[in-house]
């Protein structure tokens, strides 16, 4: 599993680097401004919908029913589900793109709905955008299928590489085709779904070369279509809540600047990183093991590889919570304060930055806790947990950001970004309760040595980063490539300074193994 999880680490690690050039070019050309905000509309709907269609609610089904015929060993009945949800997935994501298309600029007025009349032009804009955007949505689930197949097979590399070409696609399209547009910013939309079609093209072939050749089949009654519908419709909460708090938070957002969507995207960016390299791989990575125990019936087992998912996620999530809270503005000057991003957009989205930080382990926890109950099959108990955290998100966000925007204060988006992380934090410990509470988790000797290395590892890296950061003074003042030193700096210290900490407490390697 440790191997398994470093494999998928480093391949999304390049797809992050790659992402960052993808954004730095797009802050740099574009910087933050209102076609921007539509572009993240136009993308957050599609891409919260891959989320249930994708490798969200339908792997999450998909992968504990593929993992229990694979055990079988029954080839052809393997080969007989697959084609069938093949055929049963594309037929419902081709008619929901559809919808989508028709209804666009009722969409786009949904989600803009507070915007201000000056910036009625918003919503004709985004409407234009989903148009390209919503068939994203076909190639990506389509995409999707592949990588948990790929992944079931414990073939984890190339489905984590994949997403580089997403990002190849956006480049692409920002250099080439920006230029011939009525509004640049559309070639962001057209990147999209370039991305999605190569992604396709790509995993397709891979899942070929392991004996299954997809013939679509379309029959909504197949038995195997109809387990993976019945485990599907609770997970379209539990498994994409924090998207589904992310549109909350871009509903509230038109009620303010309109720059507050494209801070609160840069930010989001920003904390993606520590999530996809570590609380996703090892997400994906659990899943399938999980599910074999699960089918194996080795409770012990089970048990134990959930304790080590959990542990590796606090050693990398908490200090890399604190570290982009510490250097939340210093990161974002680094990255993007280039071009037509002006320092007020990095003094906004370090804001936004900060407040998300706090949630970042929560979220990183709920990447493993939740394939704890879909392994098992059992999709409704984090279905309530998800409904719960939805309600106090929305909740959260009406408290938090109505009187910042009354009184008109400048950063109110951080609230929205605050409520959010508050909600994250609820959902973790709801599943972890949950998980106790029907004793499906056991929680292995050790536990209180883990935490207090990682608090002393993490009071040593706070001392180092605030010492240097309050050394080095105003990084906006700097040029590109001093910023790019002293951050790149300072991020290892604090990480030698945690690392030297946690072996110095007793942390060994064969800690780190399951």
């Amino acid at each position: 599993m440790l191997r398994s999880t470093a494999v998928f680490s480093v391949m999304t690690f390049i797809s992050r680097i790659a992402g960052y050039l993808r954004d730095w070019l797009q802050a740099t050309l574009f910087g933050a401004g209102p076609a921007v905000s539509a572009f993240v509309v136009a993308y957050r709907i599609p891409n919260y919908l891959r989320r249930i269609f994708a490798e969200g609610s339908f792997s999450s089904a998909f992968v504990p029913l593929l993992s229990e015929l694979k055990q079988k060993g029954d080839e052809k009945a393997l080969q007989d589900f697959l084609d069938h949800v093949a055929g049963a997935l594309l037929a419902v994501v081709v008619v929901v793109s559809g919808l989508g298309i028709l209804a666009a600029p009722w969409v786009a007025r949904l989600f803009l709905a507070f915007a201000d009349q000056s910036e009625s032009e918003l919503v004709p804009l985004t409407a234009q955008m989903l148009r390209v955007t919503f068939p994203y949505l076909v190639f990506i689930s389509m995409t999707a299928l592949a990588g948990s197949v790929l992944n079931s097979f414990k073939q984890f590399g190339l489905p984590a590489l994949t997403p580089v070409l997403h990002n190849l696609a956006m480049i692409g399209a920002m250099l080439f085709l920006a230029g011939y547009l009525d509004v640049p910013e559309k070639a962001l939309a057209w990147g999209v779904l370039l991305a999605g079609i190569l992604q396709m093209l790509v995993l397709w072939p891979a899942m070929s070369r392991l004996g299954l050749r997809t013939r679509f089949k379309f029959n909504l009654r197949h038995e195997g279509v109809r387990r993976v519908m019945k485990l599907m419709l609770p997970t379209i909460f539990s498994s994409s809540v924090s998207q589904v708090n992310l549109l909350v938070g871009t509903v509230f957002a038109s009620l303010l600047v309109p720059a507050a969507q494209s801070w609160l995207y840069y930010s989001d960016r920003l904390t993606e990183l520590p999530l996809g390299l570590f609380g996703v791989a090892i997400g994906t990575v659990i899943l399938p093991q999980l599910s074999r125990l699960h089918a194996d019936k080795d409770a012990g087992g089970y048990s134990r590889s959930l304790d080590w998912g959990l542990r590796m996620v606090l050693l990398v999530g908490l200090p890399a919570a604190l570290g982009l809270a510490l250097l939340a503005e210093p990161l974002t000057a680094s990255l993007f304060r280039y071009g037509k991003f002006t320092p007020d957009d990095t003094r906004m989205v370090g804001y936004a930055l900060t407040a998300m930080s706090v949630g970042i382990p929560a979220f990183m926890l709920s990447k493993v806790l939740l394939p704890a109950f879909y392994s098992r099959q059992d999709t409704r108990t984090p279905m309530r947990a998800a409904i719960i955290t939805v309600v106090a998100n929305v909740l959260l966000t009406v408290v938090i950001v109505t009187p910042l925007w009354w009184l008109d204060v400048p950063f109110a988006h951080a609230g929205i970004a605050g409520a959010t992380a508050i909600a994250g934090i609820l959902n973790a410990a709801l599943l972890w309760r949950y998980l106790r509470r029907d004793g499906i988790y056991q929680a292995q000797p050790g536990w209180g040595r883990w935490l207090l290395r990682i608090a002393l590892g993490l009071v040593a890296m706070a001392v180092v980063v605030i010492v240097l950061r309050g050394w080095i003074g105003d990084w906006s003042v700097m040029t590109g490539l001093w910023r790019w030193a002293w951050l790149l700096g300072v991020i290892a210290a604090g990480a030698v300074a945690y690392g030297v900490v946690l072996i110095a407490a007793g942390l060994r390697p064969r800690h780190l193994r399951q």
